[in-house]
């Protein structure tokens, strides 16, 4: 069994109306994602409001992306995080069962393990599975830092655990995780310097502007892996734009009001405490959207 799942991904938003898991929508927002040569789904991540969904919604959710994933050659990878162990041990159990072919898993947030506590959460979570175990490092939302050694550690006692979803925003960080472990996965989790990191050895990006452009993110990570990185380079620049007005405001706010304005959201709909985002930004992500050829259903 291959431990790897790399390329070009896309960290899902979920869509809701009335309040509730829109199922339809979010069937139509994967398909056109494979339709558009991404190669992996994420879905319920931190762009899938994970944070707000009830483990039913969170469980179906996966069941939905895997179902439509089913006979492509496009991968599942089942957001499985949460600040208790148990609970994320059990997301990750029923991903495995429903047929997702790895997991995301974020550290756990708010209650700021300490290293030896986050080497433990992550060894009883790929313990407890088979399929590949990517890890999930963004301490500006979780208040805790996945440091370099540990993920050493977690890569080299856990066959499971290929990799890290590397969300600090720094690139040398990047730069001393491959210096230091040159087969680790390393995986760009923020849009803006998604060359940068592919062009460092990384080698895939969980990306929120491929809910919007899944084409260019594919064509640039496919770029990059290879070798071509004049033109992987020229795309991320292209892209640089639409990269940071995504992030004006909290992430999932911008992507999904631009998703909205660009007819691929039913109804822009957040769960508290996330609300739409300000008038003036919503202007400017209006004006941005205008600067891409942005491909419908």
């Amino acid at each position: 069994m291959s431990t790897t799942i790399i390329g070009a991904m896309t960290a899902l938003v979920t869509p809701f109306k009335d309040g509730k898991l829109n199922e339809e929508n979010y069937a139509k927002l994967i398909k056109r994602q494979i339709d558009n040569n991404i190669d992996v789904v994420v879905p319920v991540g931190t762009t899938g409001e994970s944070a707000t969904l009830s483990h039913e919604e969170h469980r179906r959710c996966i069941e939905i992306a895997v179902d439509v994933c089913k006979n492509t050659n496009v991968k599942v990878l089942a957001g499985a995080g949460s600040n208790a162990t148990h609970e994320a041990v059990g997301i990750a159990k029923f991903a495995q069962e429903h047929g997702a072919d790895g997991i995301l898993s974020v550290t756990p947030y708010y209650n700021k393990p300490m290293q030896e506590g986050l080497y433990q959460h992550y060894k009883a979570l790929a313990s407890a599975v088979e399929i590949p175990v990517l890890l999930y490092n963004v301490p500006a939302r979780t208040a805790c830092d996945l440091l370099p050694e540990t993920i050493y550690r977690l890569f080299n006692e856990c066959s499971n655990v290929y990799g890290v979803k590397e969300a600090t925003g720094s690139i040398e960080r990047c730069v001393d995780l491959l210096a230091h472990e040159p087969e680790l996965s390393v995986i760009s989790g923020d849009d803006a310097i998604n060359y940068p990191i592919l062009s460092n050895g990384g080698n895939g990006v969980i990306s929120v502007t491929s809910n919007l452009l899944p084409n260019k993110i594919a064509d640039l990570t496919h770029a990059a892996l290879s070798g071509d990185y004049h033109e992987a380079k020229r795309i991320n620049d292209k892209l640089y734009t639409m990269n940071k007005i995504l992030f004006c405001e909290s992430n999932p706010i911008p992507i999904k009001a631009a998703m909205y304005i660009a007819g691929l959201l039913d109804t822009l709909e957040y769960r508290l405490p996330l609300t739409p985002p300000s008038k003036e930004n919503m202007k400017k992500i209006e004006e941005v959207i205008k600067q891409y050829d942005i491909k419908g259903f």
